[in-house]
């Protein structure tokens, strides 16, 4: 078994590596505004929505005009879903007959999808209409991650420019990303998701006969299963893709009707990652130097391989308390995890998902060993650049790459350089703000949840286990993750603000200041390259930056990690219970 997965590994990174480019060149081509000709007929459509808004795509934006374009925007779909929610039980394509969800379930859901998060703290076949699911959540699936990746593209003008005022049109950036890029990968992955068994209806939930008739806690005999249906397979396509993770079902991509076969599976966590990497070409095209975009990846790739190689080492072992049972375990720590999928398929999931600001899940991370679940958590504390969200992630490192590029310099007494750029205090100023307001938000929200009364009500797990459960839920929040160490009660007033607020300025507080950086770089005149000129493109700054992000989340989580996951590793291999 340990082989197979291995073989799994190397098939799903060879994939995924040799996608991007491909990927990659097409996206430069539309961002730059060269129609490839398969999709040059959507330009049509792409022109009718132009005229309707009344926009004109040949006007550029400030990098000030170009945020408040996209806060207005990501704030009117942020309302438009709340009052969805709200009166649900009144509209159509309701067969269910669900009623309006909660004040601050609604906020809270407003806010993950709109901020690209898709945190749920509900389940999706029960709590929401078909109507909800496709035109409220679907919707922000889409132009959720079109906005990561417009505020992405914006920064890569700013490199790419040189003494300009403009950075690009928002509105312009956000209907190609999802016209020409999100809509067709979302079709064909719909189409692979259907061929596989995953539900595509507008029919109401079926009831079928059990084969075993069982009594529920009250005494009532159970013969039938209602076993829910829907649009599924398309919001599934564009949760993956879009980096969203907000599943139809509860059980996300656990279900066996979200995900029923080891072929679904295989999309469903490629579709995780594909636009990231392909990010990573996208940028070294735009930027005219190829060779930016591969050690951007590269750099990606060595992290996530890293702890994927951990994660699965901690998992493919034993549980130590389970042992004392005497029950065998020869697969390794298969609690939580689906028998279809075992460990290897389940710990590459927990890692892609994290990596990128995706989010869904096809096991529990709550049930993983306690280094097998440092690992999911680590990863969003990265800040989600490892890959990260589609955008959001690639300009994340950026922030990395400005912060990296500044120290060296001051190493060597020049004044930074990146992509024939200087580096000043402004550029640095707002590459910290973006790094830092993520551990301000964790960190100041996970003390407040565990030394208030509202916070602590519903830790169900004591302990160091408990403590890790919700730094794993605000690191998820305000990284704009979505998964979830389940054992928290999270669908309450409490949680549902603390957390909204954690998705809201942990999205938003870091565009701001990557847009005035954009901003400032598009100003800048280019310098040429000289001998003193640090080359970004070596395997030795590959090795400084990965040097420069572990040691920027050692140094702001190692407290707290040290508290949850590494005490609970050495009290479970003592034996001792908690």
């Amino acid at each position: 078994m340990i082989h197979i997965s291995w073989i799994q590994f190397s098939i799903y990174l060879v994939v995924l590596i040799t996608l991007a480019k491909p990927l990659g060149t097409y996206m430069a081509h539309i961002y730059e505004g060269n129609i490839p000709g398969p999709v040059r007929w959507l330009s049509g459509i792409e022109k009718t929505i132009y005229k309707l808004t009344g926009q004109h795509a040949s006007e550029e934006m400030s990098w000030k005009h170009y945020a408040l374009a996209m806060l207005a925007f990501n704030i009117a779909g942020f309302l438009f879903l709340y009052l969805l929610q709200r009166v649900q039980g009144a509209l159509p394509l309701n067969p269910q007959h669900l009623g309006a969800v909660t004040a601050d379930s609604s906020f809270n859901t407003a806010v993950s999808f709109a901020t690209n998060t898709n945190w749920q703290g509900y389940g999706g076949e029960y709590t929401m209409s078909y109507l909800t699911q496709m035109v409220g959540l679907g919707v922000q699936n889409f132009v959720s991650a079109a906005t990561g990746m417009a505020v992405l593209v914006a920064l890569i003008r700013g490199f790419a420019r040189k003494q300009v005022e403009t950075i690009g049109n928002f509105w312009v950036d956000l209907v190609r990303s999802t016209l020409y890029i999100l809509l067709p990968l979302a079709v064909i992955w719909s189409v692979v998701l259907v061929s596989q068994g995953v539900p595509q209806t507008f029919k109401p939930s079926i009831t079928a006969s059990v084969l075993q008739p069982t009594k529920d806690a009250n005494g009532q005999l159970l013969s039938e299963q209602t076993i829910a249906v829907g649009p599924v397979a398309s919001q599934i396509a564009i949760k993956q893709l879009g980096t969203n993770g907000g599943g139809y079902y509860n059980a996300n991509s656990a279900h066996p009707l979200e995900n029923p076969t080891p072929l679904s599976n295989f999309s469903e966590v490629l579709a995780i990652l594909l636009i990231p990497a392909a990010l990573c070409y996208t940028f070294g095209l735009m930027v005219r130097d190829r060779r930016q975009g591969w050690a951007l990846l590269v750099t990606m790739t060595i992290i996530f391989v890293a702890f994927l190689t951990f994660c699965y080492t901690n998992e493919s072992r034993p549980n130590p308390l389970i042992a004392q049972l005497g029950v065998s375990q020869p697969t390794g720590n298969m609690e939580g995890k689906e028998t279809r999928f075992g460990v290897g398929e389940s710990v590459l999931w927990a890692t892609a998902t994290t990596s990128a600001s995706n989010g869904s899940v096809n096991s529990m991370h709550d049930s993983f060993m306690p280094l097998g679940g440092l690992v999911p958590l680590v990863m969003m504390l990265f800040g989600e650049v490892i890959f990260g969200g589609v955008g959001s992630g690639l300009y994340g490192m950026l922030a990395f790459v400005i912060v990296a590029v500044f120290v060296a310099g001051l190493m060597v007494g020049r004044t930074p350089e990146y992509l024939g750029k200087k580096i000043e205090s402004f550029e640095m100023k707002m590459a910290l703000v973006a790094l830092l307001i993520t551990p301000l938000f964790v960190l100041v929200l996970t003390a407040l949840a565990v030394m208030t009364p509202g916070g602590k009500a519903t830790i169900y797990n004591t302990g160091m286990h408990g403590f890790s459960e919700v730094l794993y839920a605000f690191s998820s929040g305000t990284n704009n993750n979505g998964s979830a160490f389940a054992g928290l009660g999270a669908n309450n007033p409490f949680y549902n603000i603390t957390l909204g607020l954690a998705m809201f300025f942990g999205r938003y507080w870091i565009i701001i200041p990557i847009l005035a950086m954009a901003g400032s770089l598009a100003r800048k005149q280019k310098v040429p390259a000289s001998a003193g000129t640090l080359a970004t493109h070596t395997p030795l700054f590959i090795g400084w930056l990965i040097a420069t992000i572990i040691l920027l989340v050692v140094l702001n989580y190692l407290p707290a990690l040290a508290l949850g996951p590494v005490v609970e590793h050495l009290m479970l291999n003592q034996g001792v219970t908690f």
